[in-house]
């Protein structure tokens, strides 16, 4: 609210009209709601380690999601047969340094690189190297870019050359189980309604769910609470409110869901050496909905 300069301000009382022009005494309008919002901020950090975010903050997220959407921008333009993976690396670690951010993968927890490049039957933590990307490869890309202290994460997994048709289902059915779950996201809704509408649709087209890597919280940190399953029970889970923010990233097999992670205790390939697919966004859930904090189509 914006007052003139100059002029002596009124100290707001319990019973003054309330500021926000509702007609109603403050104590009944945005007084209740200040009080609701702090109780409910402090109830869920207490009970479920969840950290909501204001305005600032989601403005904050929402700046680092916007570089993370041109750099996989850049990612997709700059893909071709006979690339490297280490040479998306070094175009996503350049791009993000150049624009006064860092990669928030680069030595999390000793891993050696900027971004994850998972390439075909890799699930997922594919760590950039020597690997060539054919005519015919899926390849999927993960950003996350720490600007100004604020996380924001996304991934897409992407065509190399001319996709075959197992290629071709496997990313789209993992592009709209991400959007299905995304749509499930309000205020009053669970964690269990996200996950349960991605397996229900994956589950149908005969692809399966990985169990063991998970969405989570964002924003201050790379990883925060929640956990966010992409599957489970309808109305199960933590009950979402507004300010939560949390990634929705699920990874679909063409085959089985079982995986086995490599000797370098990152990568993630199916067990069965299929296909596997992915697309993330980092979601904010609003007072009637959600806005996606890195949105794309």
């Amino acid at each position: 609210m914006k007052f003139q300069k100059g002029k002596k301000l009124k100290k707001l009382g319990r019973n003054s009209p309330c500021p926000c022009g509702s007609g109603l005494k403050y104590k009944k309008c945005c007084l209740r709601k200040e009080k609701q919002v702090g109780n409910t901020k402090n109830l869920y950090f207490r009970k479920h380690k969840i950290r909501l975010k204001g305005e600032k903050d989601i403005e904050g997220i929402r700046k680092a999601g916007r570089l993370v959407l041109e750099t996989l921008d850049l990612a997709e333009s700059s893909i071709r047969p006979g690339m490297t993976t280490d040479e998306i690396n070094t175009l996503i670690h350049d791009f993000t340094i150049k624009n006064n951010a860092r990669p928030a993968p680069l030595n999390y927890r000793g891993f050696p690189k900027s971004t994850c490049v998972s390439v075909n039957e890799v699930i997922c933590h594919g760590i950039p190297g020597k690997r060539i990307l054919n005519d015919g490869d899926i390849v999927n890309v993960d950003v996350t870019s720490v600007l100004d202290g604020y996380y924001a994460d996304a991934n897409k997994t992407f065509f190399v050359g001319e996709p075959g048709t197992d290629a071709k289902k496997i990313v789209e059915v993992s592009k709209e189980s991400m959007k299905l779950g995304i749509s499930m996201v309000r205020p009053g809704n669970t964690i269990g309604d996200i996950g349960w509408a991605i397996q229900d649709y994956a589950e149908e087209r005969d692809c399966s769910v990985v169990r063991e890597f998970v969405g989570h919280g964002v924003g201050f940190e790379f990883h925060e609470s929640p956990q966010v399953p992409h599957y489970g029970i309808r109305g199960d889970g933590i009950v979402l409110v507004s300010g939560m923010v949390f990634t929705i990233e699920p990874m679909i097999n063409l085959g089985g869901k079982e995986l086995q992670v490599l000797g370098d205790k990152w990568t993630a390939i199916t067990l069965d050496g299929s296909l596997s697919a992915q697309f993330e966004q980092t979601v904010l859930v609003t007072e009637d909905g959600f806005e996606s904090l890195t949105p794309y189509e």
